[in-house]
């Protein structure tokens, strides 16, 4: 009587570096030439920031004699005294004044619009609407220079801070309803139909509804207008005459005519100009980032 006797072979197990390990190269492969045109355009990017901040603590006497890319022994902080003594918070204030005029009215009617827009898409109306401001954004702020300013002196308007803040609504509403109505789409319909079900009424909806499920897109409009509005200078310079209505890119100029040849001056006062801007982008870099992003991606 003989026995067979059969051995069954166990699978072997796969270990978990087996499978990977033919696409391991690939994934430690490195982009050489992208990093160093990132380190390139870091050093072009930072290398200006880093001489304006530094020649701005140099003093005047000792400016053209000492490298420029090299710090002051002694620093000083005299060319921001002689900026803030040259009505430099007198330009401030007229630029927070001309930003927060004209961002604030332009954020609200823009979110009404881009809502009554994405609400009411069915009325003929309103598709209209939405083409006109999508023209707008096809026409730059240069080619309207002209007509603006005609229009500027029969309202009466020159030189005054109305004067900058009204065009600035105008030109920021296009985009503004261009990314909100994108924001505005997403929103489940269900949502407005249980709120009128509810008996909300379309201003309820929008203020209740609309605007927490759109936040990131109303931040992300609000520091991109503001952003573009606290640096214009083409505006200011058209539609103002007089000093106590300059804002602060205008202030540059003239602080660069006063100071022709005190290049410290100069660039203390675009230090102080870029501080507010860069502490907006700051805070609200993420938000601007994402929302444009998601805006017209959508």
């Amino acid at each position: 009587m003989t026995t067979t006797l059969t051995t069954t072979r166990r699978p072997q197990k796969v270990t978990r570096h087996e499978g990977p390990h033919r696409s391991r190269p690939a994934a430690r492969r490195r982009n050489w030439l992208g990093g160093l045109a990132g380190w390139l355009w870091l050093a072009v990017v930072a290398v200006p920031l880093y001489w304006t901040l530094i020649t701005s603590l140099k003093d005047r006497s000792r400016y053209y004699a000492s490298n420029p890319l090299v710090p002051s022994a002694d620093p000083t902080l005299d060319n921001y005294r002689m900026v803030v003594e040259s009505d430099f918070l007198r330009y401030f204030v007229n630029s927070v004044v001309v930003t927060a005029g004209a961002v604030i009215p332009a954020v609200l009617v823009s979110f009404m619009a881009a809502y009554a827009i994405v609400r009411g898409w069915r009325m003929r109306v309103l598709r209209a609407m939405n083409g006109l401001f999508l023209m707008g954004l096809a026409i730059p702020l240069q080619a309207t220079v002209i007509p603006v300013y005609l229009i500027i002196i029969k309202l009466h308007l020159y030189d005054s801070l109305a004067a900058l803040i009204l065009p600035s609504i105008a030109f920021a509403i296009p985009l503004s309803v261009l990314v909100l109505a994108n924001f505005i789409r997403d929103v489940p319909k269900e949502l407005f139909d249980s709120m009128r079900v509810d008996g909300a009424t379309e201003w309820t909806t929008l203020w209740r509804l609309a605007a927490p499920l759109t936040r990131p897109a109303l931040l992300t409009v609000t520091i991109f207008n503001a952003l573009t509005i606290w640096n214009g200078f083409l505006l200011p310079l058209v539609l103002t005459q007089s000093p106590d209505r300059r804002t602060l890119p205008l202030a540059l100029w003239t602080f660069q005519g006063q100071y022709g040849v005190n290049v410290p001056a100069v660039l203390a006062a675009v230090v102080l100009t870029t501080l507010p801007v860069l502490v907006l982008y700051a805070f609200g870099r993420r938000q601007l980032l994402s929302g444009l992003t998601a805006g017209f991606g959508r």
